[in-house]
């Protein structure tokens, strides 16, 4: 069977949507793509907490977008100005963002936040996640403020209502077995669906947003490293890497970091191979910054306050995996607990402990009870004194190595709580080479005629860590890029 399409999205997530509706806006008829059944679709997107990371110089400039809350008139948001925004990608990166793109991301962050509010997209200040009570006030850090009402479900939701009141023609179920790009006259792609058919797409441009190559231990073993195959898959099963592989096999150059990864602390006894799609980032675990975290020996091994959650907790799951059994424990007493993220500590099931002494702690857990005794009193005994306030950075360190900067609590309080975590991979940071427009580059940096990308598959973002929220934002700024692009090529040339 053949179709004919103006333009052809593959990949249903945050970026393949954004790409569509732009699509559509150039008047072109737009045909997307989703690996995964309907009652599975989203991508990674669906299982986020739907943050969005953009540039603002006050809150009051995108306060019309935002759902009404009582707790407005007694909020502290900080200004995000682009300026600190692109600091923030140059630091967290260790300068390994790519100049042009990262620009592109910035610049554009603000205005995409609010083309995805005329598409249905709702917005809220994210309290649950982003700001601690000081003072008798909501106090947010980090950058990272404002997200979709209802998370990552919301975000599809809305997302997949707009597409199809738009005419967007989702088919799910189409695994892409073909890509071509190399007669302009066929440009296009072909896909298989449930039942072993196989289908040829006819269009005048391809975006492709299928994601990387998180979800196939073999890639990731042969891309992050040895140990990678034992990682916890965070979101989407199907995020196997196969269109990134066409994609570059048709001639699209590779760019970024392909040894790193988004990484965080994930449940321990979460699936291995896919998310939960009832709890989604429920059962991530990011309170860590007010508790310590040890491994099976009882010992210590990052800087749980090196900085805002924000900016550590993408990178701290590599961390978790190089430990003996690739698992961490999350340590807390009375007087912190009140103080965790409720949608992910009092979630269930959880791979967790209480106790009244750290001894009866470490046996439920299958810690070292010596060696978390010896870790605990050397922490407890070097805290500086000053004032806690998990709201900002407030100095209150360890003096122990590896150190703890900030929030450090003395762990003396009965009852002790545990939580156990292995390192939940998100996605990849390797990919494709994109110019400004979101049009795909050949090895030489030529662009290839009718192909771009956006999502997890363009590389050169990120690299070892990323600013919490700047995923999302990426998908949307590149989507829209890609379909404006994708429906002037297809219907001007």
């Amino acid at each position: 069977m053949t179709d004919r399409f103006d333009v052809v999205v593959v990949g249903g997530g945050n970026a393949g949507f954004s790409a569509a509706h732009s699509a559509v806006e150039q008047g072109a008829k737009v045909l997307l793509l989703e690996k995964a059944s309907e009652g599975a679709a989203g991508g990674n997107s669906f299982y986020t907490a739907g943050a969005f990371r953009f540039a603002f110089d006050s809150i009051d400039d995108v306060a019309d977008l935002l759902e009404p809350d009582k707790r407005h008139t007694n909020s502290v948001v900080p200004a995000y100005p682009a300026s600190a925004f692109t600091a923030d990608m140059h630091r967290v990166t260790g300068g390994k963002c790519d100049p042009v793109l990262t620009e592109v991301l910035v610049s554009r962050s603000t205005d995409t936040v609010r083309w995805l509010a005329t598409k249905g997209i709702k917005w809220r200040l994210m309290y649950e996640r982003q700001a601690y009570l000081s003072d008798d006030e909501w106090v947010f850090s980090g950058g990272l403020y404002v997200g979709t009402v209802d998370g990552g479900k919301g975000l599809i939701a809305q997302h997949t209502k707009a597409a199809q009141d738009e005419g967007v023609e989702i088919r799910y179920g189409a695994e892409i077995t073909a890509l071509h790009v190399a007669d302009s006259s066929e440009r296009g792609v072909t896909y298989r669906d449930t039942d072993g058919a196989e289908h040829r797409i006819v269009a005048g441009a391809v975006v492709l947003s299928a994601g990387g190559f998180e979800s196939d231990p073999q890639r990731r073993t042969e891309h992050l490293g040895e140990g990678w195959d034992r990682a916890l898959v965070r979101g989407t099963p199907t995020n196997t890497g196969d269109v990134l592989d066409l994609a570059l096999a048709a001639g699209a150059a590779s760019h970024g970091d392909w040894g790193s990864c988004h990484s965080v602390a994930w449940d321990a006894d979460g699936n291995p191979n896919g998310g939960n799609r009832e709890l989604t980032n429920q059962l991530t675990r990011q309170s860590y910054p007010i508790g310590i975290v040890v491994n099976v020996d009882g010992q210590r091994f990052v800087d749980e306050g090196a900085d805002f959650r924000n900016y550590t907790y993408a990178k701290y799951g590599r961390e978790i995996l190089r430990q003996p059994q690739s698992r961490g424990f999350q340590l807390f007493d009375a007087k912190t607990r009140p103080l965790l993220r409720k949608e992910e500590y009092d979630s269930q099931p959880i791979a967790s402990a209480q106790a009244n002494t750290l001894d009866e702690l470490a046996a439920k857990l299958g810690i070292d009870p010596d060696g978390l005794q010896r870790t605990v009193s050397e922490f407890n005994s070097s805290i500086v004194d000053k004032p806690f306030d998990p709201a900002i950075k407030d100095g209150r360190a360890a003096q122990v190595e590896p150190p703890k900067s900030n929030w450090a609590q003395a762990l003396d309080t009965a009852p002790f709580y545990g939580y156990a975590v292995g390192c939940g991979i998100t996605f990849t940071f390797g990919g494709v080479h994109v110019d400004e427009t979101a049009q795909v580059l050949d090895a030489t940096g030529a662009s290839i005629n009718g192909l771009y990308a956006a999502g997890e598959m363009v590389g050169g973002l990120f690299s070892g860590n990323y600013p919490g929220g700047s995923g999302l934002t990426s998908g949307a700024v590149f989507g829209r890029l890609a379909g404006a692009s994708a429906g002037r090529w297809a219907r001007h040339g």
